[in-house]
């Protein structure tokens, strides 16, 4: 289970502002739907295979997120056990984008 400090829609953004690669685990149809800028699409089952495949760095930093947080911490957790230390579960799609456009950002 996912830690409730980890969906914090506002750390997310500091770390994509910082650089982060932007991931979006939800399946293809659900990325064409919409997604948030520069994201990449690849669903939850499949991430660790392809940062391995891809070859990115175990330090680089990931932010990844889904429809409610659930996928994203399924694929946060499977990024974790493969040796990558900087993935985080930045929770729900729809919460990131409301968090884009407040003026507390």
């Amino acid at each position: 289970m996912a830690h409730a400090t980890d969906q914090d829609p506002k750390v997310a953004w500091d770390k994509i502002a910082a650089g982060a690669m932007v991931l979006d685990v939800r399946t293809p149809a659900e990325f064409a739907q919409g997604h948030l800028a520069n994201a990449v699409n690849i669903p939850f089952e499949q991430v660790a295979q392809e940062f391995a495949k891809r070859g990115i760095a175990k330090d680089a930093p990931v932010v990844l997120y889904c429809r409610s947080g659930n996928r994203s911490g399924k694929a946060t957790k499977a990024l974790v056990a493969a040796g990558y230390t900087q993935a985080y579960n930045a929770g729900g799609y729809q919460a990131l984008t409301e968090a884009q456009k407040s003026p507390a950002n």
